[in-house]
């Protein structure tokens, strides 16, 4: 049975990256293609981007049955060290990955964690 995590990170983008392809090259790595009808195949997701300062935070929720949470993690974080994404306009943005580490599940998160698990 699925159960919910997180995991946070920090990157630092180039002048004039986008904030949100972090969140892309996640989604390639988890499902294949950032663009793709549901559900997610292996770990149905949530990512948020923050900028804060010359960094954006990063704060992945995902659903995954505990066997499998070992290797979503390590696909967010191959695809976070990768620096580099391309958006459906053609454009790159590449980063550089500060820290990203296995987070919990903030009170405030558990509507949404329990729709992933659900969905």
């Amino acid at each position: 049975m699925r159960q919910a995590y997180a995991h946070d990170a920090v990157v630092v983008l180039d002048p004039g990256g986008d904030p949100g392809a972090p969140g892309g090259a996640i989604t390639v790595a988890l499902c294949g293609y950032w663009d793709h009808p549901p559900p997610c195949p292996l770990a149905p997701h949530h990512t948020a981007a923050t900028p804060e300062g010359d960094a954006v935070l990063v704060r992945v929720l995902f659903a995954a049955d505990p066997a499998d949470e070992p290797r979503v993690r390590a696909l967010i974080d191959h695809a976070l060290g990768g620096g580099t994404a391309t958006g459906p306009d053609g454009t790159t943005t590449t980063w550089t990955l500060r820290t990203a580490t296995p987070s919990d599940v903030r009170t405030d998160e558990a509507g949404q964690a329990a729709r992933l698990v659900t969905g």
